[in-house]
């Protein structure tokens, strides 16, 4: 797959956000989500073993695409970099954040929830944000209310957070959704456990229902 990571991000639709207690499960899971079509995750940095799992996967899982989540430093942007990340994301917006994500050349989506957030995050030459977390911070209501102001800047979001196969079709609708946060597609007991036919099942579901959505 080539493109740069927002283009790649935005062909995919579905990112998995994950939680990886384990190095070598994070780069199983990695195989697995390649193997079942969805080649991307966002790995959170709420974990030991979050750093060394991006490190590993990027090294041993080529055409993954391996992205760095719960930035929230910029020496967290810097350490996301150096194991190899090739984006990263941030459940909310500071300059300072949007500064080491420019200096390193990280491709950054910073959180944005409000008309104030995402014109501060605009200044600074963002248009791709997360919107977290969506179902309870007004979800498909909100973002769609977001459109007709936000359209002439070019504003795409990806929502992340209660998003599920339930409601995946009502956020796939939406033009200014380039992507969708799926925490549910590989839950942390499950990549902990190694119950990965579980996760196939969940990735297989969301590719099909992106597929079909498309179709």
């Amino acid at each position: 797959m080539t493109g740069t990571a927002l283009e790649r991000l935005t062909l995919a639709r579905i990112v998995p956000v994950v939680e990886i207690t384990d190095v070598a499960r994070g780069v199983e899971l990695a195989h697995c989500l390649s193997a079942a079509g969805l080649p991307v995750a966002e790995v959170t940095l709420r974990t030991p073993a979050a750093l060394e799992a991006i490190q590993a996967i990027h090294a041993e899982v080529p055409g993954f695409l391996v992205g760095a989540g719960t930035l929230l430093t910029p020496a967290q942007v810097e350490d996301a970099v150096e194991a190899g990340a090739h984006f990263g994301v941030s459940p909310g917006f500071t300059p300072a954040l949007s500064a080491a994500a420019s200096g390193a050349d990280l491709p950054f989506v910073p959180g944005a929830i409000s008309p104030t957030e995402i014109l501060a995050a605009v200044e600074l030459g963002h248009t791709h944000l997360k919107f977290f977390p969506a179902e309870q911070s007004g979800g498909v209501a909100v973002i769609s209310a977001f459109a007709a102001p936000f359209a002439a800047i070019g504003i795409r979001f990806m929502p992340t957070g209660g998003v599920r196969l339930s409601n995946l079709d009502s956020y796939l609708a939406l033009s200014t959704v380039f992507a969708i946060g799926g925490t549910w597609i590989a839950p942390r007991d499950q990549i902990a456990e190694g119950r990965f036919d579980e996760i196939t099942q969940s990735a297989r579901a969301a590719v099909a229902t992106v597929a079909a959505f498309g179709a």
